[in-house]
């Protein structure tokens, strides 16, 4: 992310901020192909999502859920918005496992000729040892990080779902990287306390 890249988002922000409607449709267009990356980040730890949704489907349903929550919230920065994006995209594909998934969902009961694909409620979403394993594990993840204390989950969100080095980090949030280090590591202690030893990798 550049200078000019935040520099134009913030002026985005602003016109938002001042009233103008045609701010929420220039930001998601802006920001566009860093969402979709996003979402084809995140879509990544839903496999069996993916057997019935492509990135594409997935990005257009969540941009439609940001433009929406842009109505009612205008983001301080850049950090606010691509929060507020990552919580869009993340409800989304929660709203979506529980879809699929669901008791009377089509991929509850979706067929399979492959001995290795396990039960839907079993999906193994992460391969690397302390990372959730099942659907829900990984669906109570996503939950906890709504809970973190406010600057904490800024970061996390910045570093775990934007992508953003711990140096981006600190220019979006205009503060250290040390500071940023110690808000990631608090918040990783959290989520690892409060899903009784599961924790992010990194």
């Amino acid at each position: 992310m550049t200078n000019d890249d935040l520099a134009r988002l913030q002026s985005l922000l602003e016109r938002l901020r001042a009233g103008d409607d045609k701010a929420r449709a220039d930001l998601i267009e802006h920001a566009c192909e860093r969402l979709r990356r996003l979402t084809k980040k995140m879509l990544r730890d839903y496999s069996r999502v993916r057997r019935w949704e492509e990135t594409d489907d997935v990005f257009q349903q969540a941009a439609l859920r940001l433009v929406r929550s842009l109505s009612d919230v205008a983001p301080a920065s850049p950090a606010h918005f691509f929060a507020l994006a990552a919580t869009q995209i993340r409800r989304t594909l929660l709203d979506l496992a529980r879809h699929y998934y669901g008791p009377e969902g089509s991929g509850a009961h979706h067929h399979t000729d492959d001995p290795d694909d396990k039960p839907a409620i079993v999906e193994q979403v992460a391969a690397k040892e302390g990372e959730p394993q099942t659907l829900h594990q990984w669906s109570l993840f996503h939950e906890k990080i709504d809970e973190l204390p406010e600057k904490e989950r800024e970061v996390f969100q910045l570093l775990w779902y934007q992508g953003l080095t711990q140096g981006e980090a600190a220019e979006v949030l205009e503060v250290d990287v040390r500071t940023i280090k110690r808000r990631w590591q608090a918040a990783r202690i959290q989520l690892h306390e409060s899903l009784d030893g599961t924790s992010p990798p990194g």
